[in-house]
């Protein structure tokens, strides 16, 4: 169902969301075809140059995770075993290959397994290394020249440097878009919740760019004209953490009591927030964003400044500069069971987010929705905190 009142960008965001898979369908059937990948890592930009629809595969809280179990250790992050069990499910059936980068240990050790479980006739895993040293940079760089020209055997076609620049074009366009969707969050209350913006985003990462940057202008024309904005004047929470790609947890959130205005998440800022530049060397310029731009807890960054504090703010200065901003009241940091990578930084993101002055709620969930009671019972505890 639609929100009430939505127009044309909200309604069709709506629809994606809820029938998420659909376009992509749709659109295979017209004849194109339809790369799909995990992570905020894989690069969408060569996907997109050699002609194909980049796909991210998504997961289902509200789908119990059977046949992934029987062929994946349940230890593995539940987001990832979701995204797969979807896939054995044939949910995205659709698809004409995968592509999967070496991001955290659950999806680069699943990698077999699902590219041999899926038996797609395309496969890809892309090494990418954990600093970010200039010859980390140069062999990054050389593992995406391999990925490039072997997509491009498979496509059939060349993926020229005009064809990359184009489609790093058009998708910094859409994240620039994205940002403008944000900026309605600042005011109080916000002009667009955090459950549609949710929607929004997910509903994008699942259609063509240019189809994507489409919704995004037709969302922002909606909103600019709200008489008033749909939410009360609430407690404006941060939510901080890996990757949110339902609306399930935010809603509960705002159902709560609280407005979601901002986030430090995939499927949120950590992917939209920063551009790819535009320059003489395209794949050298996809090459940095995805080692330097893209702020993940995989890739390990060197010591910055001289105390422990100064090299906090290095790692998690986007934290500060979002909860400023967007003037957040708090901060609730939501990390998938078994996700090392963050669960690792936990103490430290939450060191840093206190050294602000900010109250923050730490969850650990199983990304089920099996777990909506139990978490909603912290949530409210921590909105009354905020209220005295």
């Amino acid at each position: 169902m639609a929100e009430k009142g939505a127009g044309k960008g909200l309604a069709t965001a709506d629809r994606y969301y809820q029938d998420y898979g659909g376009r992509a369908r749709e659109l295979k059937k017209q004849g194109q075809r339809i790369m799909g990948y995990l992570c905020a890592l894989a690069p969408v930009e060569i996907i997109s140059a050699a002609g194909f629809v980049p796909f991210r595969i998504k997961g289902n809280v509200n789908e119990p995770i059977t046949k992934a179990d029987s062929e994946m250790e349940t230890i593995v992050c539940p987001l990832v075993r979701s995204c797969f069990d979807m896939s054995l499910k044939g949910k995205y059936e659709f698809l004409d290959g995968i592509v999967i980068p070496h991001a955290c240990d659950s999806i680069t050790r699943s990698y077999s397994i699902i590219s041999y479980s899926l038996g797609l006739p395309y496969s890809h895993f892309i090494n990418i290394p954990h600093t970010t040293k200039d010859i980390s940079k140069e062999f990054f760089k050389a593992e995406l020249g391999t990925f490039k020209e072997g997509l491009a055997r498979f496509a059939g076609k060349e993926i020229s440097d005009e064809s990359l620049a184009q489609a790093i074009q058009l998708n910094n366009e859409v994240k620039a878009k994205v940002r403008e969707l944000y900026q309605f969050r600042k005011s109080d209350p916000p002009l667009i919740s955090g459950t549609e913006v949710t929607k929004v985003v997910v509903a994008a990462m699942g259609i063509p760019a240019v189809e994507a940057s489409q919704l995004l202008d037709d969302v922002i024309d909606e909103v600019k004209k709200r008489a008033s904005p749909p939410v009360k004047k609430l407690p404006r929470i941060m939510v901080v953490g890996a990757e949110v790609d339902d609306i399930a947890f935010i809603k509960l959130i705002e159902d709560s009591g609280a407005n979601v205005v901002v986030d430090s998440m995939c499927v949120g800022t950590r992917d939209y927030f920063f551009d790819v530049d535009t320059g003489q060397d395209p794949l050298g310029s996809i090459a940095d964003y995805y080692l330097r731009k893209l702020n993940c807890p995989r890739t390990y960054r060197e010591w910055a400044g001289e105390t422990y504090e100064e090299d906090l703010e290095a790692r998690f200065g986007d934290i500060g500069s979002f909860a400023k901003n967007f003037k957040v009241d708090g901060v609730i940091l939501y990390i998938l069971k078994y996700c090392d990578p963050f669960g690792f930084e936990v103490p430290a993101r939450m060191q840093y987010i206190q050294s602000l002055d900010t109250p923050v709620l730490y969850i650990e969930d199983e990304y089920s929705m099996s777990t909506i009671a139990r978490l909603r019972t912290r949530v409210q505890a921590f909105l009354e905190i905020l209220a005295r």
